[in-house]
């Protein structure tokens, strides 16, 4: 049964952060809250974790359209590539509510890696996702958990997220209620940023 840990954005619990982080390291799925809808997500280095999360959210390995949370700017072309332009909006909107899709590079892994050899990448405005990546010293995977079939609560509220998922799941953190809406999803392998979704992101006012 999936662990129930309760962290506050500020001020977080470095002991409970410790806890996460080697969870992750030991192959762990996690939820946690972002800016927009609680995520579910693993360590992208680990290959049978992101199958796990692949089983969970029913889709192959190999189709799959996660994202990645970064701490911040500073490993982005680690992952993927980014133009001058891009890299300026990115500045301009993270940490924010968006998800910018851009080519991935060579050092994505293999599990990850997709046809259309994209990604997505998000700096979360929350803390609690950045705090656990910067500790972990690399990105996570990150998938909605909003579910089109499910009462709108299982994407807010995180006890009842903990009851759907509890033995799925290897961590469920408790970050206070999320929001509802998803992050703004913007097409940034070119520099003509097309909004894929529109979500809570106002992507006008940062061009």
């Amino acid at each position: 049964m999936a662990e129930f840990i309760k962290l506050y954005e500020k001020g977080t619990d470095v002991r409970k952060l410790q806890q996460i982080v080697s969870c992750l390291k030991d192959g762990g799925v996690i939820i946690y809250p972002t800016d927009t809808v609680y995520g579910m997500g693993c360590d992208i280095h680990n290959t049978r974790a992101v199958e796990r999360v692949c089983q969970i959210k029913g889709v192959k390995p190999n189709k799959n359209n996660f994202a990645f949370i970064c701490y911040d700017l500073s490993h982005i072309a680690d992952y993927a590539k980014v133009s001058n332009a891009a890299f300026k909006l990115m500045k301009k909107a993270l940490p924010g509510p968006f998800t910018f899709i851009l080519d991935a590079s060579s050092k994505v892994p293999k599990v990850l890696a997709q046809s259309k050899k994209t990604v997505g990448i998000r700096i979360p405005n929350n803390e609690i996702p950045r705090q656990i990546v910067k500790e972990l010293g690399n990105p996570i995977i990150t998938t909605s958990i909003h579910d089109e079939d499910d009462i709108i609560e299982y994407s807010t509220d995180p006890e009842l997220i903990f009851e759907k998922f509890q033995h799925q799941v290897d961590m469920v953190i408790d970050g206070g209620y999320g929001n509802n809406i998803p992050s703004t999803i913007v097409n940034a392998t070119d520099d003509d940023f097309a909004i894929i979704r529109q979500g809570l992101g106002d992507l006008e006012s940062f061009l």
